[in-house]
């Protein structure tokens, strides 16, 4: 009831802002009116202004019939919701009987319960992991019945998210407990070092496909001919931008041995799936055909039988001056993301000769710093001197040239990275066809996202060429 109530308030309080806006409007409109009629030096409002002006009295009359009467709807809901919640608090009441305690899961509980799975009492999804097997394979009545409460709390908590997530006709799935997600995606793996640097954008709420608008031909202007002569003109056209919603998968088959036994399967199935996730979603962006990061990058070569580093830097400058040239006043390079062997090899070149020009911060006799807090997959590894922030990602591929054996290093304005996937990013899990035959149950975790880099041509670069290949330190 408490969540009805709620929805009702605030239906009501859009419904009281939109009859003040009317009604603002109303007195905007008739002040408007009144102040032309007196720049125009005339004592009387002409036929139709009167009538404006009457039309516009009649309309704010019933706009402020409205907002009295919103006010009073809005007075009674929460006076009831003030009642609700005083018979919530009532019904928590302990009150001591001679009956025994019944059992957690006999009892009925209403308001602010605790969760169902809890970091605090299933720190590693252990108990989570366990019931959704049990639930699948011996279809447990107490397993049910924690993950049907589970998703209930998901759908009071984060019914947006459950409703966007699932609306594509795509198959449904449980949601992992949110502090699963955070606990586990920071392990071990490529992860998603740079698609957490992207710009981030809601998941639409439905549909497998993401459209956005671009201008492709321009207006234009000109110097005048002469006086009284037509001026330049060209007439606007856009071209769609269609971005296919994709889904990361990856699944893991749960023995029944482990099932019953629930001796570390938290630590091989959950953190395993959601890293092999996270890190397909990162390479996608990085390395798919057509649309990925090196696909839609212009190449900047960088052909050296022996490279060094100070050969390199001025290629990675070089391509943040393509990337400013693009997008001029729409963007600015902002990231170097380059493999984790290149930032070493980087780390280890050394110079007696230093920049003309260092970015604030930046010692005068170095070539860049380092962060010597971060490690990968938590952030920005250094500053470069021109200020290019560097991103370590070993979901680039050291496969590229003609010998196979070339990194890249591509240079990103991040606000140009375009990534849409559900705000808190939490993973669904489901049982698929148990493995009879073996004993076991195949565990499936996914989640949708969309990507592009595309809306401006050339707004991305990178350095290629025999000058990456294996480094030597």
């Amino acid at each position: 009831m408490a969540a009805t109530i709620d929805d009702l308030i605030a239906s009501i309080e859009v419904e009281l802002e939109a009859a003040q806006k009317r009604a603002a409007k109303t007195i905007k409109e008739t002040e408007l009116i009144l102040a032309k009629a007196q720049q125009e030096g005339r004592s009387h409002l002409t036929e139709e202004e009167s009538e404006r002006v009457e039309e516009l009295k009649t309309n704010r009359t019933k706009a402020k019939d409205d907002i009295e009467g919103a006010k009073r709807k809005l007075a009674e809901a929460n006076e009831v919701k003030a009642e609700e919640l005083e018979r919530d608090e009532k019904q928590r009441e302990i009150k001591p009987t001679s009956t025994r305690k019944p059992a957690y899961d006999r009892v009925a509980r209403v308001g602010s319960e605790e969760r169902t799975y809890r970091k605090d009492t299933d720190p590693h999804g252990k108990t989570f992991l366990m019931d959704v097997c049990r639930q699948f394979l011996f279809q447990d009545v107490e397993a049910t019945s924690r993950l049907a409460r589970h998703m209930a709390e998901e759908r009071v908590e984060r019914a947006e998210y459950l409703t966007r997530a699932v609306g594509t006709g795509a198959w449904a799935g449980l949601t992992v407990p949110q502090y699963l997600t955070d606990l586990f995606a920071p392990a071990t793996a490529a992860l998603r070092p740079f698609a957490d640097i992207c710009n981030r954008h809601p998941l639409p709420e439905n549909g497998m496909s993401v459209n956005i608008s671009r201008v492709t031909t321009p207006s234009s202007a000109a110097l005048q001919a002469a006086e009284n002569t037509l001026v330049s003109e060209t007439d606007m056209d856009d071209t769609l931008l269609t971005i296919p919603v994709q889904t990361a998968a990856g699944r893991q088959t749960v023995s029944r041995q482990a099932i019953d036994r629930g001796q570390g399967i938290e630590d091989v199935t959950l953190q395993d799936l959601f890293n092999r996730v996270a890190t397909v979603l990162d390479s996608t962006l990085i390395n798919q055909a057509v649309t990925g990061l090196s696909a839609v990058s212009v190449a900047n070569t960088y052909t050296d039988a022996t490279p060094t580093g100070p050969e390199l830097y001025p290629k990675i400058v070089g391509a943040a001056a393509g990337v400013e040239a693009a997008l001029l006043a729409m963007g600015a390079p902002s990231h170097a993301v380059m493999h984790s062997r290149r930032w070493y090899w980087l780390s280890s070149q050394m110079s007696t000769t230093w920049p003309m020009i260092n970015w604030a911060g930046i010692p005068p006799q170095s070539a860049g710093t380092a962060n010597p807090n971060s490690s990968y997959a938590s952030g920005v590894r250094g500053v470069l001197p021109s200020g290019l922030q560097v991103v370590v990602d070993n979901n680039i591929g050291t496969g590229f040239g003609a010998g196979t054996n070339e990194d890249e290093v591509y240079v990103v304005p991040n606000a140009e990275c375009h990534l849409w996937e559900d705000d808190n990013a939490p993973l669904f899990i489901r049982a698929e066809q148990a493995k009879a035959e073996s004993l076991g149950v195949v565990l499936v975790a996914y989640e949708y996202f969309a990507y592009t880099f595309q809306r401006y041509a050339n707004a991305m670069q990178k350095v290629t060429g025999t000058g990456l290949t294996p480094p030597a330190f």
